[in-house]
């Protein structure tokens, strides 16, 4: 497939592909007889987990290095699974911190839910008239 196609299936610009071919995040295209670059099918797979990792905060120099130990095949596995096991550590703590800012958002959604509420119970309720207090007459006054 060519890069419009590749573009437009991936989700990537041609300048972005091209890009991440230049520095090693894509493997180098196959070239057709006008020199076109000619992509297989596969490549998407490996864009969408490009895409997964970037989308978790992996470093692009870790990323880099994924890649290139992707493109060296057997023999790195063992390698290539420590890279992303300490990067799902690292996804897994700021999950966890994602959820206490929630439970932060939650908390003050909820006061300004009870704050309307309030202030909703404080319009619907009748005041409550207070009678004045009697005067009290004095002695020989009229």
């Amino acid at each position: 497939m060519k890069i419009g196609e590749l573009a437009k299936r991936s989700g990537l610009s041609a300048h972005t592909i091209r890009y991440y071919e230049r520095i090693g995040l894509l493997p180098h295209a196959d070239r057709d007889r006008s020199g076109q670059r000619d992509y297989d099918a596969s490549i998407l797979r490996w864009i969408e987990f490009l895409d997964r990792l970037k989308a978790t905060g992996m470093p692009i120099r870790d990323m880099l290095r994924y890649a290139a130990l992707r493109e060296q095949g057997s023999g790195t596995e063992t390698e290539r699974g420590a890279l992303l096991e300490k990067h799902r550590e690292r996804v897994r703590a700021h999950i966890l911190e994602l959820q206490a800012c929630l439970v932060v958002l939650d908390t003050k959604i909820a006061g300004y839910a009870g704050h309307e509420k309030r202030i909703d119970d404080h319009d619907a309720a009748t005041p409550e008239r207070r009678r004045k207090p009697a005067r009290t007459r004095q002695a020989g006054a009229r």
